[in-house]
């Protein structure tokens, strides 16, 4: 009898000894878990502020987009055509920098992009407001294409819009895509941050980070 009492005696404390145990090792997990929560959220945050930081770098900016590229090309000749064909004088010393850029996939048959820099946000807004002008007023066809920086053959569209950030770029392309799959009209950048919508009547939304791709409903 005392042997089973010896023997019971014993198997409670190595079980108060494996629990003991356990909650340690519950603890210490827990604690892993918190710690993991506050990094996770530290670099969140220090994401957000480089974006920001590198989104401002680019404030008078804009990025053209599928013009062709031929060799020896002067794109500050390019930047004064594109001028001319949307009606703004913009003078040459507001032009501060002009350059392609790699291609971020090099098997993309795409041309490489124009970064164009001028000396302000205000000249760069202008200069977008005056190309959203001048589409809104032509045809399809008649949009701002190749053919009006002189190229031949057929008429490719070009694009132009703010020089945004590499996060910035990916949550874009991302937002677009979601929005055509559930059926929102429109996709617009303004000074770096995302908006979407999802007819004329209904209100925007910013599109602040992937997580916020969850808001378009």
């Amino acid at each position: 009898m005392q042997a089973i009492k010896d023997s019971v005696g014993f198997l409670s404390a190595q079980y108060e000894d494996v629990m003991k145990d356990f909650k340690a090792a519950s603890e210490t997990i827990a604690e892993v878990k918190r710690e993991n929560i506050k990094s996770q959220s530290k670099i969140k945050e220090l994401t957000h502020q480089l974006n920001v930081l590198e989104q401002s770098t680019r404030a008078s900016n804009i990025e053209i987009q599928c013009l062709p590229e031929k060799r020896n090309e002067n794109l500050l000749e390019v930047v004064q055509k594109l001028n001319d064909v949307i009606g703004i004088d913009v003078k040459e010393v507001y032009i501060l920098n002009c350059t392609r850029i790699a291609k971020k996939n090099r098997e993309s048959p795409r041309p490489r992009s124009v970064i164009v820099q001028f000396n302000s946000p205000l000249t760069r807004d202008k200069v977008l407001a005056s190309i959203v002008q001048f589409n809104k007023m032509k045809k399809t066809p008649d949009k701002l294409n190749s053919s009006h920086f002189g190229f031949s053959g057929e008429h490719k569209p070009i694009y132009v819009m703010e020089h945004l950030s590499s996060f910035n770029k990916e949550l874009h392309a991302a937002t677009r895509v979601r929005a055509k799959e559930k059926g929102y009209s429109f996709t617009w950048i303004r000074n770096g941050r995302i908006f979407v919508r999802k007819n004329v009547n209904s209100e925007y939304r910013l599109i602040r980070d992937f997580e916020s791709l969850n808001n378009i409903l």
